[in-house]
């Protein structure tokens, strides 16, 4: 049996839909998906692509941008921010922002110390019910890319490019048009953001 082909993912992307269209064109290539938190890293450690979080600051690395994620605040159920649809960098100016998205962080921000954010796809994927999140509609999206080295391409590669981009197994690698990335998540009608700030609250410690 060949090599598997592995395939890194940072937190919040779900490649289902690729390993589904990738495993029924290359049955003979076992494809493997492993968790990545640094793709620079993990292209250099056995991983042949990486879903990534852009932007990727590494000379060696070939990047192909794909979607926008749609950012999101995180606050404990209690939160004013639960009140809107949406809400804006404003509204959250006098809150204390917690760096990251891990479960330490969800946890303080759940007991009611702070916000977080994070790409709302991160959200989802951590399944919390502990606490909202609500999308800024004012802030700069994040955005996913394929990532490789420049040095590792090769047939595989040039194949699962094609199964992203949306090629037909006979499709020409080299002719086969691009396809449109896929649209950013909006909300379905137009946010219901509040005209008054959220409200100074007192920092806990």
């Amino acid at each position: 049996m060949p090599d598997p082909f592995v395939l890194g993912v940072v937190p919040g992307v779900t490649p289902d839909r690729w390993v589904r269209v990738w495993r029924e064109r290359m049955p003979e290539v076992p494809l493997r998906i492993v968790p990545v938190d640094d793709a620079p890293a993990a292209l250099r450690t056995g991983v042949t692509m990486v879903f990534a979080r852009l932007p990727i600051d590494d000379p060696t690395a070939h990047v192909i941008p794909l979607w926008e994620e749609t950012p999101v605040v995180v606050a404990a159920k209690d939160h004013p921010v639960r009140l809107f649809d949406a809400v804006t960098e404003a509204d959250l100016a006098d809150e204390e922002l917690y760096p990251g998205w891990d479960d330490a962080v969800l946890d303080v921000v759940a007991a009611g110390h702070g916000i977080a954010r994070m790409p709302q796809s991160v959200f989802r994927a951590t399944g919390r019910r502990d606490v909202v999140a609500r999308p800024i509609a004012d802030a700069a999206p994040t955005r996913i890319g394929l990532v490789w080295l420049r040095d590792s391409g090769g047939p595989l590669v040039d194949e699962f490019i094609g199964v992203v981009r949306g090629r037909t197994a006979n499709s020409s690698r080299g002719t086969a048009p691009e396809p449109a990335a896929a649209p950013t998540k909006r909300p379905a009608r137009p946010a219901k953001t509040g005209r008054e700030r959220l409200g100074k609250r007192p920092r806990r410690r």
